[in-house]
C-alpha cells in the first residue's frame, strides 16, 4: 500500500486508540500512539498473515514486546480484519476478549502473549530461530520499547539474535524518550542505542522521525543476509494530540470525555 493509504488507516488507529482507552478508563495511550506507524507499516506492507486463517503454520509472526501498548495492536489488527470492531467495548472489561496486554489463547491475530517487559524480544528470537531450524522463511517483526530496553533480558536475547544470524528477524525500537516515571535519560540512561546495537551485531536503520512512512517502508524493505535488523524509530509519545505529546504523564492515563473530544477533532483535524 502506498503511503496515501496507510495515511487514514493510521488515523483510524489513533482515534481506536483514544476510544478504547476513554471507554474502559484506564490504559497506556501514550506509547500506543507513538508506534502506529510502525505497526501499520508492518502489517498492511509487510507480513504475510490471513485475518481469515490467522493460526496458519505458514505466517510470518509479530511480537509486540512492549505489551502496554495492546490498544495500538488491537486497532492495526481490526483494521486488517482480524476481528470485529464491536470487541473494542471489551477492552479492559472483566471476561474480555482485549485485556490491558495481549492474549494469545483469546485473540486472533496475536502470536505470544507480552506485557512483561523484556520478554518480548525474547519470544521473537525463539520464533526466528525455530523457524530457521525448520528451514521455513518466516519472518518474525517485533517492537520494543526504549523504557524496556533498560532490562538485561533485551540485550542477552540480541546477543543471540545476532549469534543465530538470525536475518529473518526484524526489531523496531520505539524510541519516544519517555517512560512511565519519565525521560530515559533521568531514569536509566540508554547512551548510544544505535552504536549498541551495531556492536551487538545488528544491521541499524536509524529513522530520525520514526512515524514517517516512507523511510519506514524504505528500512523494512533493505535486504539484509547473516545478521539481525534493528529499526531505530526516533518516535513522539502521545503523537497526535497536542496535550498527550512528549507528555510522561500520558504513559498510563485515560483522557477523560473532555479530552476524549478534544483528542479526536485533533485527529479528525
Amino acid at each position: 500500500m502506498q503511503t496515501a493509504e496507510l495515511k487514514p488507516i493510521c488515523r483510524a488507529v489513533r482515534r481506536d486508540i483514544i476510544n478504547m482507552t476513554a471507554n474502559a478508563g484506564s490504559g497506556h495511550p501514550g506509547g500506543s500512539l507513538s508506534c502506529v506507524e510502525l505497526m501499520v507499516s508492518v502489517f498492511f506492507n509487510h507480513m504475510r498473515v490471513d485475518p481469515k486463517n490467522p493460526k496458519d503454520p505458514d505466517r510470518d509472526r509479530f511480537v509486540l514486546s512492549k505489551g502496554h501498548a495492546a490498544p495500538c495492536y488491537y486497532g492495526v489488527l481490526a483494521e486488517k480484519g482480524f476481528f470485529d470492531r464491536a470487541e473494542f467495548q471489551t477492552f479492559r472489561q472483566l471476561h474480555g476478549m482485549l485485556q490491558g496486554h495481549p492474549d494469545v489463547k483469546k485473540i486472533p491475530g496475536v502470536d505470544a502473549s507480552t506485557g512483561s517487559l523484556g520478554q518480548g524480544i525474547s519470544i521473537a528470537v525463539g520464533m526466528a530461530l525455530g523457524a530457521k531450524l525448520l528451514n521455513k522463511d518466516t519472518r518474525v517483526y517485533t517492537i520494543v520499547g526504549d523504557g524496556e530496553s533498560q532490562e538485561g533480558q533485551v540485550w542477552e536475547a540480541y546477543m543471540s539474535a545476532a549469534h543465530y544470524k538470525l536475518d529473518n528477524l526484524t526489531v523496531m525500537i520505539d524510541n519516544n524518550g519517555l517512560q512511565i516515571d519519565g525521560p530515559n535519560d533521568q531514569v536509566m540512561s540508554l547512551g548510544d542505542l544505535a552504536g549498541k546495537l551495531r556492536a551487538f551485531g545488528f544491521e541499524v536503520s536509524e529513522l530520525p522521525d520514526g512515524h514517517d512512512l516512507d523511510a519506514i517502508e524504505a528500512a523494512l524493505s533493505a535486504p539484509v543476509t547473516g545478521r539481525p535488523k534493528a529499526i531505530l524509530a526516533h518516535t513522539v509519545k502521545g503523537k497526535g494530540v497536542s496535550f498527550m505529546e512528549n507528555q510522561a504523564g500520558w504513559h498510563g492515563k485515560a483522557p477523560n470525555e473532555e479530552q476524549r473530544r478534544q483528542a479526536l477533532q485533533e485527529l479528525e483535524g
